[in-house]
Order: structure tokens, then C-alpha cells, then sequence
């Protein structure tokens, strides 16, 4: 937690973009009996049965300090998704020293990975171009990219979309417009922080610690 922390509360270096990334299952939802037509001043009113139509997975990633932003959606998520997206992250920032990429510990989210798609040349070029920092476990709430996912669901993903097709296309155009927007995340929870919330936890570690509790 305090790495990523640090990491949060470094200044911007163009040089060393931190980039937080995970991705989002999506549940395509189709109704069985056409909703009621809109009317001035009423909500829209749909019936309560529905169909499941399957699944898609959004893959994201934000730039908090910047508010640049990358998504794809795709039928699945597995390791060929995962290294497509990491690509697409690569070619987004050519002339940099490293990508910082914030991350959870799925098993797909390892450059180990890339070599099951890609040949090992290229497999290693890629894996270089990034430093990994993953959340600890049970810990995405410090991914910031999960402050995005909520916007993207209250603007977009509460309702029922029957189709991977509607889906992805409401879903990029939402993107785009914050990106172009670029909307950043102000992240106001920092290590000092931590210390003093979870300095019970801390104290079982050193007691020492306790000179972090705020009064």
C-alpha cells in the first residue's frame, strides 16, 4: 500500500507516466418486452423482465495526473486481451523511459503473459517498456482506475445494453469525451494518512508506530 502511495505522490514526470489499468466484466442485458416510449417530463419505464444476453470485459486505463485515458472492450479477458492492451499502452507513449502501470494481481497480469502471443524478442521489448506496481490483495479500492469505472457505470453502464456492439461503442464514446475533457483524479489519501487509519495495524508490527495516530 505505501509504495503505491509514494508512487501517488510523486510530482508529474513525462519521462515516467504512471498509468492505472484493470479491467471491468459488463453484463449485456436485452429486454423481453419493449419498454414504454418516453414522455415530456416522465421517466422512461421499463419492464421488469429481462434477458441475459452474455458478457463483454472492459479493459481501461487512466493517466490520474494528466487525465489521459485508453479503453477497449472485448468478448473476453485473458492473457492475449491483457498483452493487446499493454501494446496499445506502449505504442500511446513511444519516447518515454517507463510506464508506471498500477495493477491488480490477476493472474493474467504479468508480462509473462506476453510471451504466450507474442515471440520472445518482442514478448521482452514489451515487458521492458513497463515498471509493474500492484495492489495488494483485496486492495483495488487504491487503483484509480476504479474512480473511473464508477463514473463510467453511473454514466453509461446502469441500464441495460443488449449488445458488445451498443456496448463498446457508448462505452469509447464516454471515454473519449472525458479524455478530451481530461478529467484527472486529485488521489488525498497519502501514507501519513494510512498510518494514522490503520495504526492498529501498524502497531502490531512496531509499537513505535504509534507516533503516526493523530488525536
Amino acid at each position: 500500500m505505501e509504495q503505491l502511495l509514494w508512487l501517488y505522490a510523486l510530482p508529474y514526470d513525462p519521462r515516467y507516466p504512471v498509468i492505472c489499468f484493470d479491467e471491468r466484466p459488463c453484463f449485456l442485458i436485452g429486454d423481453i418486452v419493449p419498454p414504454l416510449a418516453l414522455q415530456p417530463g416522465q421517466v422512461r419505464k421499463e419492464h421488469y423482465a429481462y434477458e441475459k444476453l452474455g458478457s463483454c470485459a472492459l479493459l481501461a486505463a487512466i493517466e490520474p495526473l494528466t487525465g489521459w485515458r485508453l479503453a477497449q472492450v472485448h468478448s473476453r479477458r485473458t492473457k492475449q486481451e491483457y498483452t493487446q492492451f499493454c501494446q496499445a499502452l506502449a505504442e500511446a507513449f513511444p519516447q518515454v523511459v517507463k510506464i508506471r502501470l498500477v495493477q491488480d494481481n490477476l493472474n493474467t497480469h504479468t508480462p509473462a503473459a506476453f510471451y504466450d502471443w507474442l515471440p520472445a524478442a518482442e514478448a521482452f521489448a514489451l515487458a521492458q517498456r513497463f515498471e509493474f506496481f500492484y495492489t495488494p490483495k483485496a486492495a483495488s479500492w487504491l487503483n484509480m482506475i476504479e474512480i473511473e469505472f464508477s463514473a463510467i457505470a453511473r454514466a453509461c453502464l446502469h441500464r441495460r445494453i443488449p449488445s458488445q456492439t451498443e456496448l463498446e461503442t457508448e462505452v469509447l464514446t464516454l471515454v473519449a469525451e472525458r479524455a478530451a475533457q481530461q478529467i484527472k483524479i486529485d488521489w488525498q489519501f497519502s501514507i501519513q494518512t494510512a498510518r494514522s487509519k490503520f495504526n492498529s495495524h501498524y502497531l502490531k508490527l512496531h509499537p513505535d508506530n504509534a507516533k503516526y495516530l493523530q488525536t
